[in-house]
């Protein structure tokens, strides 16, 4: 049994090495939807000649204005897809996680009945918490890439036709993740909602294998 477990230790050492990962890339998302949230809400500013006020007497200023703005905007519209890569590396991590964490019991070499599975030492979760531990970040953090993905999606939507509302909803959005209140979600699906009620709640039980 104690083999066992540290063999889960390691599991949730890797999955938290990723979970900080996963921090730093969503302080590095938020920057960029911020920067590239910028330039499409002055894009109707950008594209109005009364706004150039003595500049319009320079020939092409207007369109060598866009063009810049627009070239920017893809530049960052890129990195965010490359953010977005490295968030669903993690995802792909976890899963293996929990594949891994599954077959662990199941290739003991003595095969454990439910008991076993649910027996606990000390204060450490039982290997059944640590099997259903490791299956629940990775479905949470599923959950939380999906979003993201949809978000990302949304703005690239929104370049063609700016509203500064939806701009800022987006946004909101996106920073308070995972920490969104139900009815502020309106399609909310299963696995999204298990991710906003357990995510710290992983932090601060199953960790405590990796004291």
């Amino acid at each position: 049994m104690e083999a066992i477990i540290k063999k889960y230790q390691q599991k949730f050492r890797k999955a938290k090495d990723e979970m900080s990962k996963w921090d730093e890339l969503q302080s590095r998302l938020i920057s960029q939807f911020r920067n590239a949230t910028s330039i499409i809400a002055r894009l109707e500013i950008i594209q109005n000649p009364k706004n150039y006020a003595s500049l319009n007497s320079v020939g092409g200023i207007e369109v060598a204005v866009l063009r810049k703005q627009m070239d920017t905007l893809q530049t960052i519209l890129l990195s965010m897809k490359n953010t977005m890569d490295d968030f669903r590396s993690i995802v792909l991590s976890l899963e293996k996680l929990q594949h891994d964490g599954k077959q662990l019991a199941k290739g003991s070499s003595n095969k454990m009945n439910r008991k076993q599975l649910q027996h606990r030492i000390g204060i450490k979760p039982s290997l059944t918490n640590c099997i259903d531990g490791l299956v629940l970040l990775h479905e949470m953090f599923l959950a939380e890439y999906f979003l993201k993905s949809s978000l990302v999606s949304a703005l690239s939507t929104l370049a063609l036709k700016p509203n500064s509302s939806d701009l800022g909803a987006l946004q909101q959005l996106l920073v308070d993740q995972p920490n969104i209140l139900n009815e502020e979600v309106s399609f909310k699906p299963r696995t999204l909602q298990r991710s906003l009620l357990t995510r710290y709640m992983i932090k601060g039980t199953l960790f405590c294998l990796i004291q």
